[in-house]
């Protein structure tokens, strides 16, 4: 069973909260294959045979939400066939008020992910985990390399600021890039100063697995030693003051994780997140 500790419906119709949408895709990636593998991965990580649908916030997400599967978006085309499948069904989702999940995958996906929120939120900030900026104008000769989203997001001028954290692979090329930009790039030798981050934009949370230390989250393609621990994550995901309206979660690597960690780890991590939104809307004051 792969349902998200039982929070997954059956019924597919709106509304709902939060909707999870698989894009099995690494054509973009610069080394080794596999992360499009990882939707399918994550569901099976994510069996209530081995977990329950309650967030360390107190929230049980099986009763105090809405959340949908709707599938894998189905990718017979190159990747400008891919950017306007996810946008259009980013967008979709987004325009319910529901918030999108969505499972990659490399990295590229988060560009169309990032158009699709802008067509409903004109004003929107990206908290962006990784360990590597993925500024680069091109690499390689591709300008859409899973090493280039947040440039092509910047240059598109689809967000209105960019904050990232747990960095500990930039090179010059990347902070002359944060620099041009105005980009907020917080590494990990900069982490212990960080008390916490807030942001009075709508917020979307691209979640770069790899920004977890390699032994916390040994199923990525590029691991980078040094990282971020699973708890130092969620502690902050708590800690967050924003309104989150989009996530993606990228960049697991099934083949090379076969005990399941870094798919386990994924699944906590989208949990926290949504009962963090969820435990925020409760939090609201009514009119």
């Amino acid at each position: 069973m792969s349902d998200f500790g039982g929070a997954l419906k059956k019924d597919l119709k709106p509304p709902y909260e939060f909707a999870l949408i698989g894009v099995p895709y690494d054509e973009k990636e610069s080394y080794l294959s596999g992360p499009r593998k990882a939707p399918q991965a994550i569901r099976e990580a994510s069996s209530s045979l081995i977990l329950n649908a309650w967030t360390e916030l107190g929230l049980n997400l099986e009763e105090e939400t809405r959340f949908v599967d709707l599938g894998d978006l189905p990718l017979t085309g190159g990747y400008q066939d891919l950017s306007l499948k996810v946008a259009s069904k980013v967008e979709e989702v987004a325009a319910q008020g529901a918030v999108p999940v969505v499972l990659g995958g490399d990295h590229s996906i988060s560009l169309p992910v990032a158009r699709g929120l802008s067509r409903v939120y004109d004003s929107m900030a990206i908290l962006h985990f990784d360990a590597h900026p993925d500024l680069y104008f091109e690499l390689y000769g591709d300008k859409y390399s899973h090493a280039c989203p947040f440039y092509r997001i910047l240059e598109e001028g689809l967000v209105s600021e960019l904050t990232q954290i747990g960095i500990r692979a930039a090179t010059g090329e990347h902070h002359q890039c944060a620099q041009k930009f105005n980009v907020r790039m917080i590494e990990m030798k900069d982490l212990k100063r960080l008390e916490g981050l807030s942001f009075t934009r709508p917020l979307y949370i691209s979640f770069d697995i790899d920004v977890l230390d390699p032994a916390f989250a040994p199923g990525v393609s590029h691991p980078e030693p040094g990282g971020m621990s699973t708890r130092q994550v969620i502690n902050l995901i708590h800690r967050l003051q924003a309104e989150i309206v989009g996530v993606d979660l990228v960049e697991v690597n099934p083949d090379r994780d076969p005990l399941g960690l870094t798919a386990a780890a994924a699944v906590k991590i989208i949990m926290e997140i949504m009962g963090k939104v969820v435990y925020d809307q409760k939090r609201k004051p009514r009119n």
